[in-house]
């Protein structure tokens, strides 16, 4: 029989996650008969999520207990995971750390997890994140924090430094990785096996083999990539060219992290399609709570990883995931042990254990390094609410290419960022 466990989301009605993660709970036979708590500030769209909720609850049987609150503190109480997918002000905010930067000069791409927008995200959102964990230190203080929120890196560092609470990232890079070689391998996606491990959005596969057979398909990937459309990540080729390793998870991600990440393209993040995309789904969500039909794609699982972790861990299962956001502490012994690194984990009863490849190979490690250090000093930065230490991390950032406009920069998105800046310690 299925064990009942309490696990709480915060910033359910985010459309990025909200859906997903409903969508890998409702799927999992082992977490039938659990309590599910959504959280959110806004009370109209919370209402919406919470009747998805119980619709979903309903047609796939699962029997869960769905509450809905605005009053965090209450949710958390007696919590056993806590499943973070919150952003502040997330598209306006972000949309003001891609356009300021550039208007100084900062040639950048996404501007979310490196360079000056990757700064600003982390001075914004870790004072957040450690009200969350205050709270679940004193209401449920055995809970384990997963988060989905970027900047992730920086996020697990922060708690794996300056908090005692459990806390593991999930992302779906390592997936992009697959996908990607699987379309120039000319292979099905589910046929392509890898394994990973480096940090969230720079990722080194470190092995690529067919699923079935375990033949190694990096010498074929090597063979195909030379005459491959030159249009398709030609930054994450570059890479591969120059280092023999394909890293994740598109030259739009791993382009935050280097000098010439523009190169792959700097068009930033599609804003607009976001909106269309949430826009849509919000009159979908009308449509199936006015007793319209349910998307197909709602009752099967997104391919996030969120439930099976949950489940592996309420189950004793020994389930490995492809990939986990944890701090380091000698997994990747060439990288700093204080640093944030993505890598296979496997969850029990016992918690979260990383799964350690060893040493990257070391041109690897030391493309790695200077985003390593940079995420340090900007954690630091947020951590004290300190702008001098915010200039010092825009002044180690490959991606800033002037002082003049990194001082710049940094006094007009202080301003903007003024009301969510503050000491966490």
């Amino acid at each position: 029989m299925a064990r009942q466990t309490k696990i709480v989301l915060l910033g359910a009605t985010s459309m990025s996650f909200g859906l997903s993660m409903l969508r890998d709970i409702f799927s999992s036979k082992e977490l039938h008969g659990s309590a599910l708590t959504l959280v959110g500030r806004n009370r109209v769209t919370l209402s919406k999520m919470a009747g998805l909720a119980r619709l979903l609850n309903d047609k796939t049987g699962s029997g869960l207990v769905i509450e809905q609150t605005t009053d965090r503190r209450a949710a958390l109480d007696g919590a056993e995971f806590v499943v973070n997918a919150t952003a502040i002000d997330r598209n306006r905010l972000w949309k003001l750390d891609f356009d300021i930067p550039r208007k100084y000069g900062i040639r950048h791409t996404l501007g979310e997890n490196g360079g000056p927008g990757g700064l600003f995200f982390t001075l914004r959102t870790l004072p957040l994140v450690f009200d969350f964990v205050q709270e679940m230190h004193e209401l449920c203080p055995n809970a384990l924090f997963i988060n989905f929120s970027n900047p992730e890196s920086r996020i697990i560092l922060a708690l794996g430094k300056y908090s005692s609470v459990r806390a593991l990232g999930l992302c779906h890079g390592i997936f992009m990785g697959q996908g990607d070689v699987a379309r120039i391998l000319g292979l099905p996606y589910e046929q392509v096996d890898v394994r990973g491990a480096g940090i969230n959005h720079f990722q080194c596969l470190l092995d690529i083999r067919d699923r079935t057979t375990g033949e190694d398909l990096y010498p074929l990937l090597r063979i195909r990539e030379k005459n491959y459309d030159p249009s398709f990540a030609p930054l994450t080729r570059a890479l591969f060219r120059a280092f023999g390793y394909w890293m994740t998870c598109s030259d739009s991600h791993l382009g935050e992290y280097l000098p010439y990440g523009w190169e792959g393209g700097e068009e930033g993040y599609d804003f607009a399609a976001d909106e269309r995309g949430r826009q849509e789904f919000a009159a979908a969500l009308d449509d199936v709570l006015a007793g319209g039909p349910i998307q197909p794609g709602w009752l099967t699982p997104s391919g996030e990883r969120g439930a099976a972790l949950i489940d592996g861990i309420v189950h004793n299962k020994k389930r490995v995931l492809e990939s986990g956001i944890v701090p380091n502490r000698g997994v990747i012994p060439n990288l700093p042990a204080s640093a944030a690194v993505e890598v296979p984990i496997m969850a029990d009863a016992a918690g979260i254990h990383p799964i350690s490849f060893g040493s990257l190979p070391d041109g690897i490690a030391k493309l790695l390094l200077p985003a390593v250090n940079v995420q340090e000093l900007a954690v630091e930065a947020a951590m004290r609410g300190s702008k001098e230490l915010a200039l010092q991390a825009l002044l180690i950032d490959p991606v800033v290419n002037s002082a003049s406009a990194a001082a710049k920069l940094l006094d007009e998105l202080w301003e903007i960022n003024r009301p969510y800046i503050r000491p966490c310690i």
